[in-house]
């Protein structure tokens, strides 16, 4: 498994510092490195025996298995029915309920069996889960922020501590998918996660996504007004997991007729008897000064 971190060092995309404040220390084995860990052991693999390389592919496939072994050993955390969200920290195990465990669900089958993902989106999606986000933290943690407001401090003390992000709806909707089917009821519920997006399409910056919102209702958004993940993510899962055809070559237009431009001719003139020919200059002889003698 993939471990990190020293005193003083903030890890992974939860990396707001304030000073030498690290505000979400992630010191030790974090889930979703672990999860795309075995993601990319998996692709190494196929890429190896795609090339030839028989004996590179048996390492990636006898590292994937102790690692998935390893993770289903250690991860799951009985009394809250969900994953931790990092082992092995100098504090101990990290029980906060985030979301970055969806990745362990979303890149993957095999890292957590189908009930237990099943039990996990359901609480992700009573706590964690708004109209244009989820939420970096439980509602029900103490050091849960609800807003995303006033000077450095403020803010980046709530940046992963409740404050919800637009791009995790990807794998929320990911993970839904294979752990309730591809059904019509599943994939209902799972496009209804994106319908809160739609509205904000036409506040913040038209046609784009924000940075982050507050995590409590009206859920302003703040940060950055068009963000290039927070459309991303979302759009990847419309097509990929929901299977929405979006054709972006062929954008349907009104038909134009297009008329010639007539070209105006300079008027003929008529034709007469007389000749157009310009009249020839008479030439005159010059004598030589014999001839003049």
């Amino acid at each position: 498994m993939i471990t990190g971190g020293i005193p003083g060092a903030q890890l992974t995309w939860m990396d707001a510092k304030i000073g030498d404040w690290v505000v979400t220390p992630r010191h030790g084995k974090p889930v979703e490195i672990q999860a795309l860990w075995v993601h990319a052991l998996a692709v190494g693999e196929t890429l190896a025996r795609l090339f030839g390389e028989a004996s590179y592919a048996d390492q990636c496939q006898a590292d994937r298995q102790r690692a998935v072994a390893t993770f289903q050993q250690r991860f799951w955390y009985e009394q809250g029915g969900y994953l931790y969200d990092v082992i092995d920290r100098p504090e101990g195990n990290d029980t906060s309920l985030r979301p970055n465990q969806l990745y362990a669900i979303s890149l993957g089958n095999d890292l957590v069996s189908r009930d237990r993902a099943q039990h996990i989106l359901q609480l992700v999606k009573k706590q964690l889960v708004t109209l244009v986000g989820l939420r970096t933290l439980s509602p029900d943690d103490p050091h849960y922020r609800p807003r995303y407001e006033g000077g450095v401090r403020e803010r980046d003390s709530a940046y992963h501590q409740g404050t919800a992000w637009p791009f995790l709806l990807g794998p929320l909707v990911t993970a839904w998918i294979k752990s309730f089917g591809r059904n019509i009821k599943s994939r209902s519920e799972a496009r209804r996660f994106l319908n809160g997006l739609e509205s904000h399409l036409s506040k913040a910056c038209l046609g784009q996504v924000s940075d982050i919102f507050d995590a409590d209702t009206p859920h302003y958004p703040r940060g950055c007004y068009a963000q290039a993940w927070s459309v991303a993510e979302p759009l990847r899962a419309l097509i990929e997991d929901l299977g929405t055809s979006v054709n972006i070559l062929q954008t349907p237009t009104k038909p134009r007729t297009i008329r010639q431009r007539q070209v105006s001719t300079p008027p003929v003139a008529p034709k007469t008897n007389r000749s157009t020919k310009a009249p020839k200059k008479p030439s005159t002889k010059v004598r030589s000064p014999r001839q003049a003698t």
